[in-house]
Protein backbone atom coordinates (compact mmCIF):
# COMPACT_ATOMS: atom_id res chain seq x y z
CA UNK A 1 0.00 0.00 0.00
CA UNK A 2 1.20 3.52 -1.11
CA UNK A 3 2.34 5.76 2.24
CA UNK A 4 2.29 9.37 2.03
CA UNK A 5 5.81 11.26 1.71
CA UNK A 6 7.40 12.42 5.17
CA UNK A 7 8.20 15.74 6.09
CA UNK A 8 11.64 14.45 5.84
CA UNK A 9 10.99 13.40 1.95
CA UNK A 10 9.21 16.92 1.12
CA UNK A 11 12.39 18.37 2.35
CA UNK A 12 14.66 16.22 -0.07
CA UNK A 13 12.30 16.93 -3.10
CA UNK A 14 12.47 20.56 -2.66
CA UNK A 15 16.18 20.47 -2.48
CA UNK A 16 16.59 18.26 -5.48
CA UNK A 17 14.04 19.87 -7.15
CA UNK A 18 15.90 23.49 -6.62
CA UNK A 19 18.88 21.81 -7.63
CA UNK A 20 17.61 21.00 -11.19
CA UNK A 21 17.07 17.30 -10.34
CA UNK A 22 15.05 15.30 -12.39
CA UNK A 23 11.94 13.28 -10.70
CA UNK A 24 13.08 9.97 -11.85
CA UNK A 25 16.32 10.74 -9.96
CA UNK A 26 14.25 12.26 -6.73
CA UNK A 27 11.89 8.88 -6.59
CA UNK A 28 15.46 6.67 -7.00
CA UNK A 29 16.94 8.76 -3.87
CA UNK A 30 13.91 8.25 -2.00
CA UNK A 31 13.19 4.34 -2.59
CA UNK A 32 9.82 5.66 -4.34
CA UNK A 33 8.00 5.17 -7.59
CA UNK A 34 8.30 7.89 -9.70
CA UNK A 35 4.22 7.90 -9.92
CA UNK A 36 4.47 9.18 -5.94
CA UNK A 37 6.52 11.88 -6.94
CA UNK A 38 4.59 13.15 -9.62
CA UNK A 39 1.51 12.51 -7.52
CA UNK A 40 3.25 14.79 -4.62
CA UNK A 41 3.81 17.25 -7.13
CA UNK A 42 0.60 17.92 -8.88
CA UNK A 43 -1.22 17.36 -4.91
CA UNK A 44 1.06 19.88 -2.56
CA UNK A 45 3.06 22.03 -5.22
CA UNK A 46 2.32 24.81 -7.16
CA UNK A 47 2.72 24.88 -11.62
CA UNK A 48 6.68 25.78 -11.07
CA UNK A 49 7.23 25.71 -7.49
CA UNK A 50 7.36 23.48 -4.75
CA UNK A 51 8.54 23.96 -0.99
CA UNK A 52 8.60 21.66 1.86
CA UNK A 53 6.86 23.63 4.38
CA UNK A 54 3.67 24.79 2.50
CA UNK A 55 3.63 21.08 1.14
CA UNK A 56 3.18 19.75 4.70
CA UNK A 57 0.64 22.01 5.30
CA UNK A 58 -1.58 21.10 2.51
CA UNK A 59 -1.04 18.09 3.11
CA UNK A 60 -2.21 18.13 6.58
CA UNK A 61 -4.77 19.95 6.00
CA UNK A 62 -6.02 17.48 3.56
CA UNK A 63 -5.56 14.43 5.70
CA UNK A 64 -7.93 16.83 8.56
CA UNK A 65 -10.49 16.70 6.09
CA UNK A 66 -10.64 13.30 5.15
CA UNK A 67 -13.24 11.26 6.98
CA UNK A 68 -12.49 8.64 9.86
CA UNK A 69 -14.06 5.59 9.27
CA UNK A 70 -13.46 4.95 13.02
CA UNK A 71 -16.31 8.05 13.31
CA UNK A 72 -18.46 5.72 11.48
CA UNK A 73 -21.22 4.55 14.63
CA UNK A 74 -21.68 1.28 13.38
CA UNK A 75 -17.84 0.26 12.99
CA UNK A 76 -16.91 2.08 16.48
CA UNK A 77 -19.64 0.15 18.16
CA UNK A 78 -18.32 -2.88 16.19
CA UNK A 79 -14.66 -2.27 17.65
CA UNK A 80 -15.90 -1.43 20.82
CA UNK A 81 -17.82 -4.22 21.36
CA UNK A 82 -15.40 -6.65 20.32
CA UNK A 83 -12.18 -4.64 22.22
CA UNK A 84 -14.53 -5.77 25.37
CA UNK A 85 -13.99 -9.24 24.20
CA UNK A 86 -10.55 -8.81 24.86
CA UNK A 87 -10.13 -9.32 20.88
CA UNK A 88 -7.15 -7.60 19.25
CA UNK A 89 -6.97 -4.70 16.49
CA UNK A 90 -5.83 -7.55 14.49
CA UNK A 91 -8.79 -9.88 14.94
CA UNK A 92 -11.22 -7.26 15.23
CA UNK A 93 -9.49 -6.19 11.30
CA UNK A 94 -9.64 -9.56 10.04
CA UNK A 95 -13.33 -10.36 11.01
CA UNK A 96 -14.64 -7.36 9.71
CA UNK A 97 -12.44 -8.24 6.33
CA UNK A 98 -14.37 -11.59 6.32
CA UNK A 99 -17.72 -10.42 6.73
CA UNK A 100 -17.40 -7.55 4.67
CA UNK A 101 -14.78 -8.77 2.07
CA UNK A 102 -17.19 -6.88 -0.88
CA UNK A 103 -18.01 -3.71 1.23
CA UNK A 104 -15.04 -1.91 2.01
CA UNK A 105 -16.34 0.90 3.27
CA UNK A 106 -17.13 -1.43 6.45
CA UNK A 107 -13.75 -2.48 6.64
CA UNK A 108 -10.86 -0.63 8.95
CA UNK A 109 -7.26 -1.55 8.89
CA UNK A 110 -6.03 -2.73 12.34
CA UNK A 111 -3.80 0.44 12.39
CA UNK A 112 -6.51 2.57 12.09
CA UNK A 113 -7.99 1.00 15.28
CA UNK A 114 -4.61 1.49 17.36
CA UNK A 115 -4.43 5.12 16.20
CA UNK A 116 -8.36 5.27 17.27
CA UNK A 117 -7.63 4.07 20.79
CA UNK A 118 -4.34 5.97 21.07
CA UNK A 119 -6.56 9.37 20.29
CA UNK A 120 -9.51 8.63 21.76
CA UNK A 121 -10.66 10.69 25.15
CA UNK A 122 -11.03 7.79 27.52
CA UNK A 123 -8.40 5.92 25.63
CA UNK A 124 -7.20 4.31 28.95
CA UNK A 125 -10.69 2.86 28.49
CA UNK A 126 -9.90 0.83 25.59
CA UNK A 127 -5.86 0.15 26.18
CA UNK A 128 -6.92 -2.53 29.73
CA UNK A 129 -8.01 -4.78 27.09
CA UNK A 130 -4.71 -4.59 25.00
CA UNK A 131 -2.76 -7.62 26.15
CA UNK A 132 0.41 -6.18 24.38
CA UNK A 133 -0.21 -2.65 24.66
CA UNK A 134 2.94 -0.63 25.57
CA UNK A 135 2.52 3.60 25.39
CA UNK A 136 4.72 5.23 23.35
CA UNK A 137 8.07 6.99 25.36
CA UNK A 138 8.33 10.48 24.25
CA UNK A 139 12.26 10.93 23.46
CA UNK A 140 12.72 14.54 23.22
CA UNK A 141 13.49 16.54 26.11
CA UNK A 142 14.40 19.75 26.20
CA UNK A 143 17.93 20.63 26.92
CA UNK A 144 18.50 23.97 29.50
CA UNK A 145 19.46 27.07 27.46
CA UNK A 146 18.94 25.63 24.82
CA UNK A 147 17.86 28.57 21.47
CA UNK A 148 15.47 27.49 18.90
CA UNK A 149 15.62 27.30 15.47
CA UNK A 150 12.95 30.18 14.77
CA UNK A 151 15.45 32.44 16.45
CA UNK A 152 18.16 31.90 13.78
CA UNK A 153 19.46 34.37 12.07
CA UNK A 154 17.49 34.69 8.15
CA UNK A 155 20.30 34.33 6.39
CA UNK A 156 21.07 31.03 7.58
CA UNK A 157 18.19 29.82 5.70
CA UNK A 158 18.99 31.78 2.92
CA UNK A 159 22.15 29.83 2.61
CA UNK A 160 23.99 33.55 2.10
CA UNK A 161 27.11 32.63 3.64
CA UNK A 162 29.31 29.87 4.68
CA UNK A 163 30.32 29.28 7.87
CA UNK A 164 27.02 28.12 8.99
CA UNK A 165 26.71 23.95 9.97
CA UNK A 166 24.21 21.36 11.14
CA UNK A 167 25.22 18.34 13.27
CA UNK A 168 23.55 15.11 14.55
CA UNK A 169 24.72 11.63 15.48
CA UNK A 170 24.68 8.70 13.32
CA UNK A 171 24.03 5.65 15.45
CA UNK A 172 25.07 1.76 14.75
CA UNK A 173 24.31 -1.23 16.33
CA UNK A 174 23.04 -1.11 20.20
CA UNK A 175 25.92 -3.45 20.70
CA UNK A 176 28.26 -0.35 22.35
CA UNK A 177 27.65 3.15 22.36
CA UNK A 178 29.93 4.35 19.68
CA UNK A 179 28.32 6.10 16.87
CA UNK A 180 30.01 9.11 13.90
CA UNK A 181 30.08 12.70 14.78
CA UNK A 182 28.79 14.47 11.24
CA UNK A 183 29.21 18.06 10.64
CA UNK A 184 27.77 19.47 7.58
CA UNK A 185 28.15 23.44 6.16
CA UNK A 186 25.01 24.00 5.12
CA UNK A 187 26.03 26.16 1.88
CA UNK A 188 28.98 23.79 0.40
CA UNK A 189 27.90 20.56 1.93
CA UNK A 190 31.11 20.09 3.45
CA UNK A 191 31.90 17.59 6.30
CA UNK A 192 33.42 16.63 9.20
CA UNK A 193 33.16 13.28 9.83
CA UNK A 194 34.80 11.58 13.48
CA UNK A 195 34.68 8.37 15.29
CA UNK A 196 33.44 8.78 18.86
CA UNK A 197 33.19 5.89 21.60
CA UNK A 198 30.24 7.23 23.38
CA UNK A 199 27.90 9.95 22.90
CA UNK A 200 28.57 11.27 26.09
CA UNK A 201 28.18 15.08 25.68
CA UNK A 202 31.47 16.49 26.71
CA UNK A 203 33.23 13.33 24.36
CA UNK A 204 30.68 14.96 21.47
CA UNK A 205 32.12 18.06 22.10
CA UNK A 206 35.40 16.73 21.94
CA UNK A 207 34.82 15.73 18.48
CA UNK A 208 33.00 18.83 17.78
CA UNK A 209 35.80 20.81 18.56
CA UNK A 210 38.16 19.22 17.33
CA UNK A 211 36.54 19.35 13.59
CA UNK A 212 35.82 23.19 13.60
CA UNK A 213 39.33 24.23 14.94
CA UNK A 214 40.11 22.90 11.40
CA UNK A 215 38.24 25.89 10.09
CA UNK A 216 39.07 29.64 10.14
CA UNK A 217 36.33 31.94 12.35
CA UNK A 218 34.63 33.24 9.76
CA UNK A 219 34.24 29.98 8.66
CA UNK A 220 32.20 28.81 11.77
CA UNK A 221 29.34 30.93 12.20
CA UNK A 222 26.54 28.65 13.75
CA UNK A 223 25.37 25.68 14.23
CA UNK A 224 21.91 24.09 14.51
CA UNK A 225 21.77 20.58 15.90
CA UNK A 226 18.46 18.19 17.15
CA UNK A 227 17.38 18.27 20.43
CA UNK A 228 19.88 14.84 21.60
CA UNK A 229 20.98 14.82 25.16
CA UNK A 230 24.47 14.25 23.51
CA UNK A 231 24.39 18.43 22.67
CA UNK A 232 22.98 19.32 25.88
CA UNK A 233 26.82 20.96 27.01
CA UNK A 234 26.42 23.64 23.57
CA UNK A 235 27.04 26.22 26.07
CA UNK A 236 30.93 24.96 25.80
CA UNK A 237 30.98 24.98 22.38
CA UNK A 238 30.01 28.57 22.06
CA UNK A 239 32.50 29.36 24.65
CA UNK A 240 35.53 27.67 23.45
CA UNK A 241 34.63 28.19 19.17
CA UNK A 242 32.51 31.58 19.75
CA UNK A 243 29.67 29.56 17.46
CA UNK A 244 26.55 30.78 18.02
CA UNK A 245 23.75 27.19 18.62
CA UNK A 246 20.60 26.84 17.52
CA UNK A 247 17.87 23.52 17.65
CA UNK A 248 15.40 22.65 15.47
CA UNK A 249 12.61 21.84 16.87
CA UNK A 250 12.00 18.25 18.52
CA UNK A 251 10.54 15.57 15.47
CA UNK A 252 11.26 18.09 12.49
CA UNK A 253 14.61 16.92 10.89
CA UNK A 254 13.94 18.44 7.84
CA UNK A 255 14.88 21.60 9.55
CA UNK A 256 18.51 20.00 9.18
CA UNK A 257 17.96 18.80 5.96
CA UNK A 258 21.55 19.46 4.85
CA UNK A 259 22.58 17.02 7.32
CA UNK A 260 19.71 14.41 7.23
CA UNK A 261 21.01 14.06 3.37
CA UNK A 262 24.01 14.21 4.17
CA UNK A 263 23.80 11.03 6.91
CA UNK A 264 21.95 9.32 4.23
CA UNK A 265 25.10 9.39 1.97
CA UNK A 266 27.55 8.11 4.99
CA UNK A 267 25.02 5.45 5.19
CA UNK A 268 26.22 4.00 2.05
CA UNK A 269 29.52 3.42 3.53
CA UNK A 270 27.78 2.67 6.91
CA UNK A 271 24.74 0.60 6.81
CA UNK A 272 22.47 0.60 9.43
CA UNK A 273 22.73 -1.82 12.30
CA UNK A 274 26.80 -1.30 11.53
CA UNK A 275 29.04 -1.56 14.36
CA UNK A 276 31.23 1.35 15.48
CA UNK A 277 32.68 -0.01 18.01
CA UNK A 278 35.61 -1.73 16.25
CA UNK A 279 35.52 0.59 13.48
CA UNK A 280 38.74 1.96 12.14
CA UNK A 281 39.25 5.78 11.93
CA UNK A 282 41.26 5.17 8.44
CA UNK A 283 37.28 4.19 7.10
CA UNK A 284 35.76 6.84 8.50
CA UNK A 285 38.39 9.51 7.47
CA UNK A 286 38.00 7.71 3.51
CA UNK A 287 34.17 8.36 4.08
CA UNK A 288 34.68 11.82 4.76
CA UNK A 289 37.43 12.38 2.36
CA UNK A 290 35.57 10.93 -0.51
CA UNK A 291 32.10 12.54 0.38
CA UNK A 292 33.90 16.01 -0.06
CA UNK A 293 35.55 15.16 -2.90
CA UNK A 294 32.37 14.14 -4.48
CA UNK A 295 31.29 16.55 -7.30
CA UNK A 296 27.48 17.78 -6.49
CA UNK A 297 25.43 19.12 -9.20
CA UNK A 298 23.35 21.81 -6.84
CA UNK A 299 27.34 23.54 -6.81
CA UNK A 300 27.60 23.29 -10.54
CA UNK A 301 29.59 19.73 -10.12
CA UNK A 302 32.15 21.33 -7.67
CA UNK A 303 33.14 19.29 -4.93
CA UNK A 304 32.25 20.18 -1.40
CA UNK A 305 36.31 20.76 -1.10
CA UNK A 306 36.43 23.12 -3.50
CA UNK A 307 33.94 25.57 -2.15
CA UNK A 308 35.07 25.58 0.82
CA UNK A 309 39.01 26.37 -0.01
CA UNK A 310 37.59 29.29 -2.37
CA UNK A 311 36.16 30.77 1.39
CA UNK A 312 38.32 29.66 3.49
CA UNK A 313 40.84 32.81 2.87
CA UNK A 314 37.75 34.98 1.58
CA UNK A 315 38.22 37.43 4.75
CA UNK A 316 42.10 37.56 4.22
CA UNK A 317 41.64 38.57 0.54
CA UNK A 318 39.28 41.65 1.21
Amino acid sequence: MATHLTPQEREVVSQMLFAHESKSQIAKRLGRNRSSIFRELKRNGKPGEYQAAAAQKRADARRKQRPKKMDDPQIQTYVQEHLQQCWSPDQIAGRLDREFHDEPKKRISRQSIYTWIRRDDHSRRWQQYLRLYRRRKRRHQSIPTEVAIANRPAVVSERARYGDWEGDTVVGSRTGGAALVSLVERGSGYLELALVEDRKAVTVNRAICAGLRNHPAHLRLTMTFDNGSEFSAHEALTQKLNLAVYFAKPGCPWQRGTNENTNGLIRQFFPKKSSFRDAPTSDVSRAQTLLNERPRKRLGYQTPSEILAKHRSAAFET
